[in-house]
């Protein structure tokens, strides 16, 4: 560190050779932010109009993961946030069953609890878009199609001496790429994009395989039916890329997710039809076989499978759509549609020429943080409820991936509360009071 400074800041050398890095030092600074952080939380939980979970399973080594272990797990939070569970609206899950289970899951007790504070209360439970949207890959049925290619690229890729001599391959014949991608079950994005780059680069693939005399190892590269159903799979796969990626992201609101993944049923609808009439114009990898015609009822039928799969599970998130319009949507929706006690509010929302303008040039949370609460109360509370739900477990992948970089058998002792802290300062969007950390450090005069 001292060396960098003196490249960078020569003239405040001398200020960065006094910071000590010593281990301890460093573990106390940590210590340190993390119950700055905490009482911040502390202090803005107590004013929350409402909030949400988000529940994933992990990967982690640990205990039982019963209903009953995970339901004492989250009292335990919620308590010590003091978090009254009447202002609980959402739970977002990943679906696993022992979260899910209707008897004994975690759910199924969270829902117990919430009914003895307020019978009257029900809470949205939402299983993650992104997870949903993964899942419904398995009925286009492509496993012909994946484990092939699955077995390409570890035939070159997990053997040295076959990468290494595919990599210089692809250098000699001037390919338009350097190597293939690896594919991994846990990466959502990742097999679409394999099974492209395996496309773009067949031509060179079957004149290794040839060279290798590994030719009679992959027959479906001259099947001209697997071929079809190969570039079928690009491009339907390349499609469902895009949604994810539009999925994705820690700051989304459930109602955007949701509009994508409605659009996206919509476009099902639009590619059906298309290639029931052997028009393959959003399938560009397809269109470049002459047998694509072919097959093309097949393929419309799957499309048509894969839309009523989207129907089925996103079911969930259509109870709530008429609450998700009324909030993302309130200028351009009927009044008398709308729920009593929101129809008298939503009109003067409607005929306000300055609320218009507002709506049009702020954010939605924003807006709705806007709005005079005495005027608009109800529209407010909504509001409130509908942009604090989860739609994704999202956040709860991005702390995992860093749980599991911190986390490593180098680092025998970090404790539990050690890395909880590492979590939350790496996660977290308080800002810690600087200041007055360092003066209660300087005060402390921790041990070097």
């Amino acid at each position: 560190m001292v060396e960098t400074a003196s490249l960078l800041c020569p003239e405040s050398k001398n200020k960065f050779e006094q910071i000590s890095l010593s281990r301890r030092t460093v573990t106390r600074r940590i210590q340190l932010i993390d119950e700055d952080l905490i009482s911040d939380l502390n202090k803005k939980a107590e004013s929350f109009k409402f909030y949400s979970l988000a529940l994933d399973e992990s990967n982690d080594i640990k205990g039982t993961t019963r209903g009953v272990d995970l339901y004492d797990s989250l009292t335990g939070v919620i308590e010590r946030l003091k978090l009254p569970w009447c202002k609980l609206v959402n739970v977002t899950t990943d679906g696993s069953p022992n979260l899910t289970g209707k008897n004994v899951g975690l759910l199924k007790r969270i829902q117990d609890k919430v009914k003895e504070e307020n019978p009257e209360l029900d809470i949205i439970f939402l299983h993650c878009i992104i997870h949903q949207e993964v899942l419904c890959k398995s009925v286009l049925q492509l496993d012909h199609v994946v484990k092939v290619v699955v077995k390409l690229i570890n035939f070159i890729r997990a053997r040295g001496l076959n990468h290494r001599q595919f990599i210089q391959f692809l250098s000699e014949t001037d390919a338009d790429h350097q190597d293939l991608l690896y594919h991994s079950n846990v990466r959502w994005l990742s097999l679409g994009k394999a099974c492209q780059r395996v496309w773009e680069l067949k031509g060179e693939i079957s004149s290794f395989l040839e060279l290798m005399g590994k030719t009679d190892d992959f027959p479906e590269l001259g099947d001209t039916d697997w071929l079809c159903d190969f570039a079928f799979a690009v491009d339907i796969l390349a499609h469902m890329n895009v949604l994810n990626e539009k999925l994705q992201g820690k700051d989304q609101f459930v109602h955007d997710m949701h509009t994508n993944v409605k659009a996206f049923k919509t476009k099902l609808t639009l590619f059906s039809r298309q290639i029931s009439n052997n028009a393959f114009t959003h399938f560009p990898t397809l269109a470049t076989l002459k047998e694509a015609s072919q097959h093309a009822k097949k393929y419309s039928k799957s499309l048509d499978v894969l839309h009523r799969e989207f129907c089925r599970r996103f079911s969930d998130f259509e109870k709530i759509e008429k609450s998700l319009q009324l909030v993302s949507c309130p200028l351009s929706l009927d009044s008398e549609t709308a729920p009593q006690e929101l129809q008298l509010e939503l009109i003067d929302l409607q005929c306000d020429s300055v609320l218009k303008e507002r709506f049009d040039s702020l954010n939605v949370d924003e807006f709705y943080a806007s709005l005079n609460e005495t005027k608009f109360p109800n529209i407010r509370k909504l509001a409130q409820k509908m942009l604090v739900l989860f739609g994704s477990t999202y956040v709860c992948e991005q702390t995992f991936s860093v749980m599991n970089i911190n986390k490593t058998r180098h680092r025998s002792q970090l404790t539990d509360d050690h890395l909880r802290s590492v979590l939350r300062i790496a996660t977290t969007k308080l800002t810690p009071n600087f200041d007055a950390l360092a003066k209660k450090g300087d005060q402390q005069h921790c041990s070097h």
